[in-house]
């Protein structure tokens, strides 16, 4: 079937946010688990390995369902907007865009050979601001910048594919039609439990680790593996 509409991802996948997310976070987190007689402590790096492509509210159900501790519904969307406070404050000052994406972005945008979209698991404020701050806002249809963490009626998160299934519907294609470019295991099986085939982006992750990644998303389903924006072209090709 003809490739109608891309869908990115975006952290990681779009701007480097990742890092500087689960740094803003971290100590939030660290706080919770303190808070509750939880004893663990998370550096940044160790919630990215553990959390990557979960959004924070997915995070914190994750740890109190693994630690058993009891978080009232209106503490947690006290500590989830705490979170976005200070991601999108750091965002703000630190974001950089992803190497490479917006040549690939300006073709796709001036070619107008496909759709685009945004389809994240972070809240919507903060991939408006990520997009704001990298100047790529101007690549997407206001509407269609969607989040799993906001833009549904229960809030989500990836690796559940109800936030694929929505943008779907929203912008009024089949998932067979999209094509979803993906950095993680959960956004990769978000993507292919709605029914959408998925181009794996592993260029963000550290050298050394990308071809261990580039195994981990394949096995989730992922049909090809980009290793630089460079190839984008010739790899949706292959779709």
């Amino acid at each position: 079937m003809t490739v109608k509409h891309i869908l990115f991802d975006c952290d990681n996948t779009l701007v480097l946010s990742e890092h500087l997310a689960f740094e803003a976070c971290a100590g939030l987190v660290n706080e919770i688990l303190a808070h509750h007689k939880v004893n663990a402590q998370f550096t940044p790096n160790q919630l990215m390995t553990e959390f990557v492509g979960m959004n924070f509210r997915g995070m914190v159900v994750a740890l109190r369902d693994k630690h058993g501790f009891a978080l009232p519904d209106a503490e947690l969307e006290a500590f989830v907007k705490e979170e976005e406070e200070r991601v999108i404050a750091l965002l703000k000052e630190k974001l950089q865009p992803c190497i490479g994406v917006d040549d690939v972005l300006a073709k796709l945008y001036n070619d107008k050979k496909y759709g685009l979209a945004v389809v994240s698991s972070s809240a919507l404020r903060r991939v408006r601001a990520s997009l704001e701050k990298v100047n790529q806002e101007k690549y997407f249809p206001h509407d269609h910048v969607f989040s799993a963490a906001t833009s549904l009626p229960v809030p989500t998160s990836k690796p559940n594919p109800a936030i694929y299934i929505h943008a779907a519907q929203v912008i009024g294609v089949k998932p067979e039609e999209c094509v979803a470019v993906e950095d993680s295991k959960s956004g990769t099986l978000s993507a292919v439990r709605a029914g959408i085939p998925v181009m794996a982006y592993v260029g963000s992750c550290e050298p050394e680790k990308q071809k261990e990644l580039a195994q981990t998303l394949t096995d989730a389903g992922a049909k090809v593996v980009m290793y630089n924006w460079t190839e984008f072209e010739s790899l949706l090709g292959k779709f």
